[in-house]
């Protein structure tokens, strides 16, 4: 088996972790969880989203917390910019980087963000031209790459396009996100192995949800098609409210394990990040979703 020696792993939990969360989650929470974050030593963490309140109230603090967390040398700190007023905030925020997303699916992005595939790829235009004039590194998320709760199968092609679109448009990096978990390591082989003819692996990150259990199987998956950079959320914190059945996200404390395990590199501490994931656990109210820390003890 061969898969790289180091791995980035991209935290995303206190972005796309909590902002499906029904119950508010205080500020102070939300900073804690970024600063346990940072503490366990992870690369990046994704720490807010500067979109409509109206649509992401969970979100409507991320400028507050960005001016409270404790940021630490060596931890980029990424923020969620769908337009070119959350840039804006973004950029008053001082965040590391930012993000915009689009979808390998028309009928997912119709519903997500009300506009066709083609339309979004528009709106991010004017985001990249005054991100680039800002110095700030714009990344790429593709939606729906391995299925869609609307049109169910996609073809690998569809994500191969707006992958490169996005990488045209000077994103460093774009992360293939398969929002509803229906994935397979053969499936995730094939998507990776078409975006990979028009997009260099080496920009290329995998975010995969857990709602099959497929999720661990498809990351080393990935990692054997030579991809370095893995997206999780502590706890297994996440979903997504317009794919049905969607669980959570894959949790970080069960990849740190397995990447540990293969003798992957990260510069994470999986004791602390173990316990960023019970912090936020508590204050949640319910148990945690990584079965590395269940078995560690964690409720």
């Amino acid at each position: 088996m061969r898969v790289p020696t180091h791995v980035r792993m991209v935290e995303v939990g206190p972005r796309d972790g909590l902002q499906n969360e029904k119950q508010t989650v205080p500020t102070a929470v939300k900073v804690g969880l970024v600063d346990r974050l940072s503490e366990a030593g992870l690369p990046v963490v994704e720490a807010g989203s500067f979109v409509s309140p109206k649509w992401v109230p969970q979100m409507a603090d991320s400028g507050a917390v960005m001016a409270a967390i404790r940021r630490r040398p060596g931890t980029r700190y990424a923020v969620l910019t769908p337009n070119l007023k959350g840039l804006e905030g973004a950029l008053e925020a001082r965040a590391d980087e930012v993000a915009v997303f689009g979808a390998a699916s028309e009928s997912f992005s119709q519903k997500n963000i009300n506009c066709s595939i083609a339309e979004s790829l528009e709106r991010f235009a004017p985001v990249m031209e005054r991100a680039r004039a800002a110095g700030v590194p714009v990344r790429g998320y593709v939606s729906c790459v391995l299925g869609c709760p609307y049109e169910g199968e996609i073809a690998p092609a569809a994500v191969a396009e707006v992958a490169a679109r996005l990488m045209a448009m000077g994103c460093y990096e774009v992360s293939l996100g398969d929002t509803i978990g229906t994935g397979t390591p053969a499936k995730a082989q094939a998507m990776i192995a078409a975006v990979a003819e028009r997009v260099p692996v080496a920009t290329l990150a995998v975010h995969f949800h857990d709602t099959y259990g497929q999720a661990l199987a498809n990351i080393l998956a990935a990692l054997e098609m030579g991809v370095a950079v893995v997206d999780s959320s502590v706890a297994g914190l996440g979903g997504c409210p317009y794919a049905k059945g969607a669980s959570g996200n894959v949790a970080s404390e069960d990849v740190l394990y397995m990447l540990n395990g293969l003798g992957v590199e990260t510069g994470v501490d999986l004791d602390r990040l173990v316990a960023a994931g019970a912090f936020i656990g508590e204050a949640l109210g319910r148990p945690t979703a990584s079965k590395v820390a269940r078995a560690r003890g964690c409720a």
